[in-house]
């Protein structure tokens, strides 16, 4: 036995395609972490806004929420938490559905879901930042 076949931990079905054992698995780790840290202080401000505008006549809610900094911060809210939501949600799937076919389609839903819910989200973002 060579010293670098000693070393190879990857399945024999990863030697032929290429692949090591976890894929890409400190990347989504890595991402699952930072935009949970990021969702923390986005959050709280999502939820400062939302609480300062209760009661408030739609005229005092699109005017605070069309200021710049206010329509960033709500932009920054919108992608961390789409991120987040997506990479959870692949998780899931991807440890409680068994069959191939059905897990490739729901990761396939899972991302359309995800991008419908950030391109609607922005796209109300961006309107009232614009005067629309």
């Amino acid at each position: 036995m060579s010293d670098k076949s000693a070393k190879d931990m990857r399945t024999p079905l990863g030697k032929v395609r290429g692949l090591g054992s976890a894929k890409d698995g400190t990347d989504h780790f890595w991402r699952q972490r930072v935009t949970a840290v990021a969702n923390v202080p986005l959050l709280l401000f999502f939820i400062w806004i939302v609480v300062s505008l209760n009661g408030a006549d739609h005229a005092e809610v699109a005017a605070t929420l069309s200021h710049p900094f206010v329509a960033f911060v709500m932009l920054g809210v919108i992608l961390s938490v789409c991120i987040h939501m997506k990479l959870g949600m692949q998780v899931i799937i991807e440890d409680y559905i068994h069959s191939e076919g059905a897990k490739v389609v729901c990761v396939m839903l899972n991302i359309f879901f995800c991008s419908a819910i950030g391109i609607a989200s922005a796209f109300a973002v961006l309107k009232l930042g614009f005067g629309g």
